[in-house]
C-alpha cells in the first residue's frame, strides 16, 4: 500500500546540498515525488511504501549533509489530487514566505575541492573559485530567497556545457550547487597595479608583491583584505600605520593545522574549530620563537591563526609558504570594504596592489574570532562562517521585531517567531561610514526575509546612533531593553534557559534605569524583567569617554573618588603611577572629581579593570576599546595565587563590592606586577562566585548566567565557571554569540518576544 506525505524540514537545509542528499535518498528506497525550496526551508512531497517511507524520514533527520542542520520536521498528509512521479525530482523553488529565513554561512573550501584545486589533471585546477555543494561562498552572494542561482552574484555567469552537466546530474557532487562555475565561464582575478594583469598572472603579481616586502589588497568572500608577510616587522608597522591600528593585534592565517601549530599552542579544542566549516579565526597561546614578527601582536602572549577557507586563500598560502597578515580591508574602526571602487579609492594609496575580481560581494562579512575556555568554544565576533544561521528564542515572537543593538561591536537582529537572526558584526557604530553599514544590515535581514519588522528593540541609552535611529518607530512600537539584562539574556536564550535564572554582567559601560552607568552587575531576572541584586562600587570617569581611552585617568578616578565606604587608597601607596603622569592632569583630575565636573559615576567591572592595569604600569593609554583588560589578563602569571582583600556591603537594598580594599592591598603587597594581576583576577573570580551564589539563594534558583566583555577574559571566566560549578549551580556563558557587545541585539530580541508574548 502507497502512503503519501507532505514534508517541511526546517533548519539549516539550504545551500548545503540538501536537496541532492534528499534526491539520493529517495531514488535508492524506491520513493517517488519531489523535492523544492520553499522560502528558507525545504518542502518534500513524497509517495511510497510504508517501510521505506518511514526509513526515509528517520534518514531526512539523521544522516543529513554535514552542514545541514535540521531542526525540526512536519509531516502531513499529501492530498491525493497532487500528482507525483514518476520517480524522484529536483522541482522548481517557490518564493520566500514571511519567515525568519536567512541564506546558509559561506563554508570554508572542503578536501574534495581542495584536492581537485592542486590536481593539474582537473579541469579547474588552480581555479581560485571552484566550490560545491559542500563548501564555498554562501551568505555573502546571496540577494534574496529561495537560494537558487537566479538569486545569487553568480547569476551573471552563466553555466558553461560541461557545468551545466554537473549542476543538473543528480549523482555529481555538485548537483545543484548554486556558485559553481569553473575557469570558462566563472568569475576571473584581476590585478590592479603598475602592469594590470589577469588570471594566474594576476596571482603572480600579487605574490611577488608580498614577497617584496609589500601589503596587498585581496577581495575575500565578504570584503576586501589587506595582506603581508608576517615575518616582515617592518611590514607589518606600516600595515599598522595604513589601518590606523596602532596596537590592537592582527590575525595570521597559515597553510593549514600543521603550521598553525609552529606558530601558536594549538589543542584539540582549537584543531577542530581552525578545520571547521566555519574556519574562524581562533585565538590560542603564542609558539615562543613562532616566525611571526612581534608587532602582529605587540605584548600580547596570544596570538589569533586561522587557516585558509577559500581556493584564493589556499593558492596565495601554497605560492608564499609563510604566515601572512590577513586583516579586515578598512581603516580602524570603519566598516570593512565590499565594493571595488571603494577599494581602490580608499585601498589603493595604502598597499602595493589590489588582488580582484569580477564577482560581487552582496554582505559583507568580516572573520569570526572564537576563543575556547573550559574546552568550550567562546565565539567572540560572530560574522563569516557562522552567522547568519538562525538562533532559537525561548519564547516566540507574536510580531516580527528588529533589535538594533548597542554601539560597540554591533550586530541587528531580526526575531520572527520561535527563532532571531543575528546579522554579521558591522563595527563599532560610532561615525556615518559604519552607521550606513548598520543601515544596509538591518535593511538585507528584513529583504531576504520577506519580513516587515512590527516593533523595534533598543538600548536605553540616548547617545546611540542604534537608539535614535529607532526613533524612527512610533513610541507604541519601540522596547527599550536594559544593557545588561540584555546581555544575560543573550545567555539565556542561546541555551534555552526557561526559568527565572541569576545574571551576571561585568562589562565596560551601559545605561541604567536609573539614568547612571552601570558595568558589574548581579541581575534576578527573567526575560521580561529583572530586580538588580548586587553592583560593583562606583567610580567617576574624569573626562567621561576620556577615562575609557586613558586608563591612567581612570586609576585616578578610583584613587579621588571611589564610592565612600569608609576606606580611601592611601595617595602614597600609588605613588608609582602619580610619579610618572605629568602633575598638572593629576590637579586638573583632582579638581574635577572633588567638583563634580564631568565625572559621571560607574558601576563598572571594566573600568577597574583599566585602573588596576595602570596602577600596575600594564597599560596607562588604551589604542583600542579594551586593550588594559587585555594586556592585564595577558601580563597575569599562571599558577594559582591568592586572593587580595575584598569587602561586600549593603547599600540602598544591595549587595555592592567594594574596590577599595582590593586596591590597597594591591598596591601595598608587594611583588611582581605579574603575581598581582594574577591575584587580582582570582579575587574577582570570588567576588563573583559569593555574589552568584547568594543571589541564586534569594532567588531559589541553580541556574547562572554570564555575559558582558569582560566575560571574554579566559582567566576569569575559567575561574568563575569552576567556582560556581564546584557550589552546584549550573552555570552558562555566550558561546555561539558573543558575551561582549556582539550579543546584545540577540539578547534585546528574546526580551522584547518575552514582553511582546506577556502583554
Amino acid at each position: 500500500m502507497t502512503t503519501r506525505t507532505r514534508i517541511e524540514v526546517h533548519g539549516t537545509v539550504q545551500g548545503v546540498g540538501f536537496r541532492p542528499f534528499v534526491y539520493r535518498l529517495a531514488t535508492r528506497l524506491g520513493i517517488e515525488g519531489d523535492v523544492r525550496n520553499a522560502g528558507g526551508h525545504v518542502v518534500v512531497r513524497a509517495a511510497g511504501a510504508a517501510d521505506p517511507l518511514a526509513q526515509f524520514l528517520a534518514s531526512l533527520r539523521d544522516s543529513a549533509p554535514r552542514h545541514a542542520r535540521v531542526e525540526r520536521l512536519e509531516v502531513a498528509p499529501l492530498p491525493e489530487d497532487v500528482t507525483l512521479g514518476p520517480g524522484f525530482a529536483v522541482a522548481e523553488s517557490v518564493p520566500a514566505l514571511p519567515l525568519a529565513a536567512q541564506p546558509p554561512p559561506d563554508l570554508a573550501t572542503c578536501p574534495d575541492c581542495l584536492r581537485e584545486l592542486f590536481d593539474p589533471g582537473d579541469r579547474r585546477y588552480r581555479y581560485p573559485f571552484l566550490n560545491c555543494t559542500a563548501c564555498g561562498p554562501r551568505a555573502t552572494i546571496v540577494a534574496d530567497l529561495p537560494y537558487d542561482r537566479a538569486s545569487t552574484a553568480m547569476r551573471g555567469f552563466p553555466l558553461c556545457p560541461a557545468c551545466a552537466a554537473e549542476y543538473r546530474h543528480p549523482a555529481d557532487r555538485r548537483f545543484h550547487a548554486e556558485p559553481i562555475a569553473c575557469p570558462d565561464c566563472g568569475p576571473r582575478l584581476a590585478w590592479w597595479g603598475s602592469a594590470p594583469a589577469h588570471g594566474e598572472d594576476a596571482l603572480r603579481e600579487a605574490c611577488a608583491a608580498i614577497t617584496d616586502g609589500g601589503i596587498v589588497a585581496v577581495k575575500g568572500v565578504g570584503g576586501y583584505q589587506l595582506v603581508c608577510d608576517a615575518g616582515a616587522a617592518d611590514t607589518v608597522s606600516r600595515l599598522r600605520v595604513a589601518k590606523n591600528r596602532s596596537a590592537k593585534p592582527l590575525a595570521v592565517m597559515v597553510p593549514d593545522v600543521d603550521a598553525a601549530a609552529r606558530v601558536s599552542l594549538v589543542d584539540s579544542a582549537a584543531r577542530e574549530l581552525l578545520t571547521s566549516a566555519a574556519a574562524p579565526i581562533v585565538l590560542v597561546p603564542r609558539r615562543p620563537g613562532a616566525p611571526v614578527a612581534e608587532e602582529v601582536t605587540p605584548g600580547l602572549r596570544e596570538i589569533g591563526v586561522f587557516v585558509p577557507y577559500t581556493p584564493l586563500h589556499h593558492l596565495l598560502l601554497a605560492e608564499l609558504a609563510r604566515p601572512l597578515v590577513v586583516t579586515s580591508g578598512n581603516r580602524g574602526g570603519e566598516p570593512i570594504i565590499v565594493d571595488d571602487a571603494g577599494a581602490r579609492e580608499a585601498l589603493a594609496p595604502a598597499c602595493d596592489g589590489i588582488l580582484g575580481h569580477d564577482r560581487p560581494i552582496w554582505a559583507r562579512y568580516d572573520d569570526s574570532v572564537v576563543r575556547v575556555v573550559r574546552d568550550r568554544p567562546l565565539v567572540v565576533r560572530r560574522a563569516r562562517g557562522y552567522a547568519p544561521a538562525p538562533l532559537p528564542l525561548p519564547v516566540a515572537a507574536p510580531q516580527p521585531v528588529l533589535a538594533l543593538g548597542a554601539e560597540l561591536k554591533h550586530t541587528t537582529a531580526l526575531a520572527v517567531g520561535a527563532a532571531a537572526v543575528v546579522g554579521p558584526h558591522t563595527g563599532d557604530l560610532e561615525d556615518a561610514a559604519t552607521f550606513a553599514a548598520f543601515e544596509a544590515a538591518a535593511h538585507k535581514l528584513c529583504e531576504v526575509s520577506r519580513v516587515q519588522p512590527r516593533v523595534c528593540a533598543c538600548d536605553l541609552h540616548p547617545g546611540y546612533l542604534s537608539t535614535q535611529y529607532a526613533r524612527r518607530w512610533p513610541a507604541a512600537k519601540r522596547i527599550a531593553v536594559q544593557h545588561h539584562h540584555a546581555h544575560v539574556a543573550a545567555t539565556a536564550a542561546e541555551h534555552g534557559v526557561r526559568e527565572p535564572f541569576v545574571g551576571v554582567a561585568l562589562d565596560g559601560l551601559g545605561l541604567g534605569d536609573d539614568g547612571t552607568f552601570w558595568g558589574g552587575e548581579v541581575l534576578l531576572a527573567t526575560f521580561r524583567g529583572y530586580r538588580r541584586f548586587a553592583r560593583f562600587g562606583t567610580a567617576p570617569l574624569p573626562g567621561g569617554a576620556a577615562a575609557i581611552r586613558r586608563p591612567a585617568r581612570m586609576a585616578l578616578g578610583y584613587l579621588f573618588g571611589a564610592e565612600d565606604f569608609g576606606e580611601r587608597v592611601p595617595p602614597e601607596l600609588a605613588e608609582p603611577l602619580l610619579s610618572r603622569l605629568d602633575p598638572r592632569e593629576v590637579e586638573v583630575v583632582r579638581t574635577m572629581v572633588d567638583r563634580g565636573l564631568n565625572c559621571p559615576l560607574a558601576s563598572s567591572a571594566g573600568r577597574l579593570f583599566d585602573a588596576v592595569a595602570a596602577l600596575l604600569g600594564v597599560c596607562d593609554d588604551a589604542g583600542y576599546e579594551g586593550e588594559a583588560a587585555v594586556r592585564l589578563e595577558a601580563a597575569a602569571e599562571s599558577g594559582a595565587r591568592a586572593p587580595l582583600a575584598w569587602r561586600l556591603h549593603r547599600r540602598d537594598g544591595l549587595w555592592v563590592y567594594d574596590p577599595v580594599p582590593t586596591l590597597c592591598d594591591l598596591l601595598s603587597a608587594g611583588g611582581p606586577a605579574a603575581r598581582l594581576a594574577a591575584r587580582f583576577h582570582h579575587t574577582l573570580v570570588e567576588v563573583v562566585t559569593a555574589l552568584a551564589t547568594e543571589a541564586a539563594g534569594e532567588l531559589g534558583t541553580r541556574t547562572v548566567c554570564l555575559g558582558g566583555g569582560v566575560f571574554q577574559n579566559a582567566l576569569l571566566t575559567t575561574g568563575v565557571l569552576g567556582r560556581l560549578t564546584a557550589a552546584g549551580l549550573e552555570v552558562f556563558t555566550g558561546q555561539r554569540v558573543p558575551v561582549n557587545d556582539g550579543g546584545i541585539s540577540y539578547g534585546q530580541a528574546a526580551v522584547a518576544a518575552a514582553r511582546l508574548a506577556g502583554r
